[in-house]
């Protein structure tokens, strides 16, 4: 299992690299990849689906971006600790109607020592939002990296 720098125990600099990379796997939705950041035995709360390890994590990714289209989001460190991070996110996507969502969560997350995450749990809520409304629509262009995320 390849160590994903940077390691605990974070610093403020060292948190922010660790959300900016993940944000960016992420947004790249290729799932495999995403999932190398986690520990083999990686446990997940996301909404009310819970998972352990890699290949459920790939499986909940791959049905995940299969409805989710378009999908583009951002991520703001909230708060650190040790090996603890904390985040709230925003992303957008639309479905297969065309309807476009917003959806607002916060992240708590545990790294081992060799900077993988071994514990993720999200809470996430949806908000139907027009094209009109749209505000993220890829990755993060390099200048608003760092910027924080609008309330609403």
């Amino acid at each position: 299992m390849a160590a994903r720098p940077p390691f605990p125990p974070f610093d403020e600099h060292s948190a922010r690299q660790k959300v900016q990379a993940a944000e960016d796997a992420w947004n790249t939705r290729d799932p495999e990849r995403v999932a190398l950041a986690y520990t083999e035995d990686s446990v997940w709360r996301n909404r009310d689906t819970f998972l352990t390890g890699r290949e459920e994590i790939v499986a909940f990714l791959r049905r995940k971006w299969a409805r989710e289209l378009d999908y583009a989001l951002r991520k703001e460190l909230w708060s650190y600790s040790g090996n603890r991070i904390a985040v709230r996110f925003q992303y957008e996507c639309h479905d297969a109607t065309g309807q476009w969502w917003r959806s607002y969560g916060n992240e708590l997350w545990e790294f081992d020592e060799e900077g993988l995450m071994r514990r993720r749990e999200a809470g996430i809520h949806d908000v139907a939002i027009t094209g009109d409304e749209r505000r993220i629509t890829g990755p993060r262009p390099e200048a608003e990296r760092g910027r924080p995320l609008p309330f609403r």
